[in-house]
């Protein structure tokens, strides 16, 4: 067992280097390296989670210094590796044998779901495996057999996966109302062990309330209509059910349900009710994707172990296991087969872009959309969200922007205007009192960067102008 758990982190370990780089990266890159140099989120920066991730993860970039995009992905590898490893565990607690666990768990490793949520530097994998392990506690809970210090475990576990992210929040809260229908389920205790999370979200909400309010709940929210907006359709309830059921079949988790269906013993009802919170968590944003589903993966492959101890698959269900499986290993075998290092190629333009700014004497921060190429001391705290917030339109007002730490693309292009032409106001003023009158506008550039293999490269623009006091020279 413990040669193919490290024949598996190897394997995780090489994929997460491997995989291309994904734009959802950059926010939890900067959220880490701003952390880690004593920045706050939301009060100093947004952040656009719940917040425990960057503080979990600041140490390793403190100590990774350049390196710390493809560490956190090597982080998020090895959390997978835990995930699978709880998986496995947790039925052998709920009196499954070894051999229906070890086939469980091996199906579980294969849902592109879980291979891509634990191949980026994004914030998927740490609550997942908080989650996980919390499933075997839940387990001797389930069957009566639970101590103070299993309900203290989970309470710690549900809600640090809750603080990493705010879908898991509901699965946590499914458990807590299960265990306050039964006093020896420890629901006390299981509070207790959730209040040190619970109190850092609390504080850091105290410290800027409207931050996290916008960050947590709605950008999330609202970003996805405004985005979405010139194709309706993605936001539809036929485009998500079609999303689901193909993210789903893309592994055996599609199979994992209709195995499971309508099998089960009285204690499997935690079970089913966190896969439930889970799959509810995941159809609750617009539009579904692939890593929203993973809250509800743990317990469905926890159960159908249960299922199949009882009821070992017949050859049929064997058949379209592998099948499944097959599928799901094919979208990261088309990732990674493209050839080259995504992250050594990575590493190199986050060179280029160090020795750029050195020889241009930039000691101020920086404004990019790809904040995860710089050092922490060098990133705007207005752009830590990367692209996302960036793009928008007209979810915040300039006020709100300047009071929440964003940038939005309609500000941009208005504060570049007016920086390059103080008297843009007044001739506005004027151009209506004269509609005749036409005004030129011009445009403010970005400066191109060298790229490791000598081609230029805008990296979505490394801007030293007014408008944004980017840089400062020395």
């Amino acid at each position: 067992m413990v040669l193919a758990l490290a024949a598996l982190a190897i394997l995780f370990v090489a994929l997460a280097l491997l995989r291309p780089v994904d734009h959802d990266e950059s926010q939890y890159v900067a959220a880490t390296l701003l952390t880690a140099h004593g920045f706050i989120p939301y009060r100093d920066f947004a952040y656009l989670q719940t917040p425990l991730q960057p503080y979990l993860f600041a140490p390793l970039a403190l100590l990774a210094g350049a390196w710390t995009w493809p560490v956190l992905r090597i982080a998020n590898a090895l959390l997978g590796l835990a995930t699978i490893a709880a998986v496995h565990r947790a039925p052998r607690i709920g009196g499954a044998g070894p051999r229906a666990a070890t086939i469980a768990a091996a199906l579980f490793a294969t849902c592109d779901i879980l291979l891509f949520s634990i191949g980026t530097a994004r914030n998927d994998a740490l609550p997942a495996a908080c989650l996980a392990l919390a499933l075997p506690a839940i387990l001797r809970t389930a069957r009566e057999q639970a101590s103070r210090r299993d309900a203290l475990r989970i309470g710690a576990l549900l809600a640090a996966a809750a603080a990493a992210k705010i879908s898991y929040a509901l699965p946590a809260l499914a458990y807590g109302l299960w265990t306050l229908f039964r006093a020896n389920r420890r629901p006390w205790w299981t509070l207790l062990g959730a209040l040190p999370f619970a109190a850092i979200t609390g504080a850091l909400f105290l410290q800027a309330p409207e931050a996290f309010l916008f960050g947590v709940l709605g950008f999330p929210g609202q970003a996805p209509t405004e985005w979405y907006q010139a194709h309706p359709w993605k936001l539809s309830s036929a485009a998500k059910l079609i999303d689901t059921l193909k993210f789903l079949a893309l592994g055996p988790a599609l199979l994992a349900i209709v195995a499971t269906t309508g099998r089960r013993h009285r204690w499997h009802l935690i079970l089913d009710l966190l896969i439930l919170a889970g799959l509810i968590a995941a159809l609750a944003p617009v539009p579904t994707w692939r890593q929203y589903l993973l809250p509800m993966l743990p317990a469905l492959f926890v159960r159908l172990t249960l299922v199949w101890h009882a009821h070992p698959p017949g050859k049929a269900m064997r058949i379209a296991a592998v099948v499944f499986a097959c599928a799901g290993l094919a979208p990261t075998v088309e990732a990674v087969a493209n050839g080259g290092i995504p992250m050594r190629d990575a590493l190199r333009t986050a060179t280029a872009v160090r020795e750029t700014l050195d020889r241009a004497h930039v000691t101020g921060p920086v404004a990019t959309l790809s904040p995860q190429f710089l050092p922490g001391t060098a990133i705007d705290p207005r752009f830590a969200p990367g692209p996302f917030y960036f793009r928008s339109t007209a979810l915040l007002d300039a006020r709100q922007e300047r009071q929440l730490h964003l940038v939005s693309h309609a500000r941009d292009r208005s504060s570049r205007r007016s920086a390059r032409d103080p008297d843009r106001r007044r001739r506005r003023v004027e151009q209506r009192r004269r509609p005749d009158r036409r005004v030129a506008r011009r445009l403010c550039h970005p400066p191109r960067i060298p790229s490791a293999t000598g081609t230029r490269h805008p990296l979505h623009a490394v801007r030293r102008t007014p408008c944004f006091a980017a840089t400062s020279p020395a």
